[in-house]
This record gives C-alpha cells, structure tokens and sequence, in this order.
C-alpha cells in the first residue's frame, strides 16, 4: 500500500465517506493530485509541450496555448513570454 502523510488523513477519509472510492484508491487519488500540485511550472512546460506536439500541434499554437493555461494553475506563476516558454523547453 502506498505510504500517506498523516496530515491527509482526514481528506482519505472523506473521500471514502463521500465517494465510491475504497481507502487505497482514495489515497493514490490523493497522492496524484498532490504530484500534480507539486509540479514545478518548467516541468508543467515541458510537459505540456510534449503531450501538444504529439497531439500535433505547431510549436507557435503549443506557446499560445501553454501561455493561456498558466494563469489557471493553483498557483499561477507569473506571466512568462515566448522566449521564457522555449528557454524552458530548449534550456
């Protein structure tokens, strides 16, 4: 079984209260979303920009895109240009 901060307890609890999840699944539902929150902005980037290209979209359309999504992440880095976005992607 995956290992759990105690500190969630009560949020894996909650869950299996609150959804048909059983304790394991509730607490890998937990931990994904805490990965995911945990995700630095340059790895969302590139992250991002591979899943878009291999949905084949043009780099220029990849830039647009990952510039409009960051402003929604819980916490939403600060407005990054163009070049940022590639020096992230390229180094």
């Amino acid at each position: 079984m995956l290992e759990r901060p105690a500190s969630h307890d009560d949020l894996v609890d909650h869950l299996v209260r609150s959804t048909p999840l059983q304790r394991g699944e509730a607490v890998r539902v937990v931990l994904d979303v805490l990965a995911y929150f945990d995700e630095t902005v340059e790895d969302f980037v590139r992250r991002r920009h591979r899943e878009l290209r291999s949905a084949g979209l043009a780099n220029a359309e990849i830039y647009d895109r990952i510039a409009a999504e960051l402003p929604h992440r819980a916490v939403a880095p600060p407005e990054l240009s163009l070049r940022q976005l590639r020096r992230m992607i390229y180094g």
